[in-house]
């Protein structure tokens, strides 16, 4: 299936809710959506050693957070690389972005909203080779406000699976650390039990999934996700998916894919 406009989307869903298996099965899907990463393109400017990424290096090395702006400007930075994102300037002409000279510009219309400084609304691709889901940001309200001044998100997925059902499954998680591949003992066991079916490897549990720090996380998400979820509701652009597992997700996933962006 094709899309008939552009998908701007963001998967709303706690630890161990499997955000990242829908986001696969979605860009199998829907050959017209890309996936971007605000992790990938964090790690990609430091190896590249951009001056963005030299900023963000020095920030994570000082123990720092990094800030919004820095995040935002990477989005903004790569929509407009790949032509998807047009820039308003005071005096209405269109700033492309994609060169360092323009960096300057970006910063300015990010320390504060657009109006106050007479900035002209970006300009966005409706196409449908634009579509994107957008992983890693945002994650409070505050940041889904500031990415709403940049570009609009038109489809955020809550997606619910009860607390039990999730730990269930932590409980049943198992990694390979060199390679990342995870493995469960209830619905995608290894061939040989503790053993990466690659290499032949032990397998390790993760730390962070003790039901004590996982509990912790599940919390800390719940603060977080509601005035986020709730900001989204107000746009009238949520939906939420339910379900006991990924398999019972996925199919109420794509019908709503279809429903707002099919031809």
């Amino acid at each position: 299936m094709r899309f008939r406009k552009a998908a701007r989307v963001i998967l709303v869903g706690a630890p161990g809710v499997g955000k990242g298996t829908q986001s696969k099965r979605l860009l199998q899907r829907f050959p017209q959506l890309s996936s971007i990463s605000s992790g990938d393109l964090l790690r990609h400017n430091v190896k590249q050693r951009t001056p963005l990424g030299i900023k963000v290096e020095s920030t994570m090395k000082a123990g720092g957070l990094v800030p919004d702006d820095m995040i935002l400007r990477l989005i903004t930075n790569e929509l407009n690389q790949r032509g998807w994102l047009g820039w308003g300037h005071p005096s209405s002409n269109v700033l492309t972005l994609s060169s360092s000279a323009n960096d300057a510009e970006v910063a300015a219309f990010l320390s504060s909203p657009a109006h106050a400084r007479g900035y002209n609304a970006p300009r966005i691709n409706e196409d449908p080779s634009a579509s994107f889901l957008l992983d890693g940001f945002p994650r409070t309200a505050t940041q889904a406000a500031r990415l709403d001044e940049i570009v609009p998100i038109n489809l955020a997925v809550s997606i619910q699976t009860p607390l039990d059902v999730i730990m269930e499954r932590i409980h049943g998680r198992w990694v390979h650390e060199p390679s990342g591949r995870v493995y469960n003992t209830s619905f995608n066991a290894p061939q040989v039990p503790g053993r990466d079916d690659v290499t032949g490897e032990p397998l390790v549990r993760r730390a962070d999934d003790s039901d004590e720090v996982y509990r912790a996380r599940w919390r800390k998400f719940q603060e977080t996700s509601e005035p986020l979820l709730e900001h989204y509701a107000r746009k009238g652009v949520l939906v939420e998916v339910d379900g006991l597992s990924s398999d019972e997700i996925t199919p109420k996933l794509l019908r709503e894919f279809e429903h707002r962006f099919g031809e």
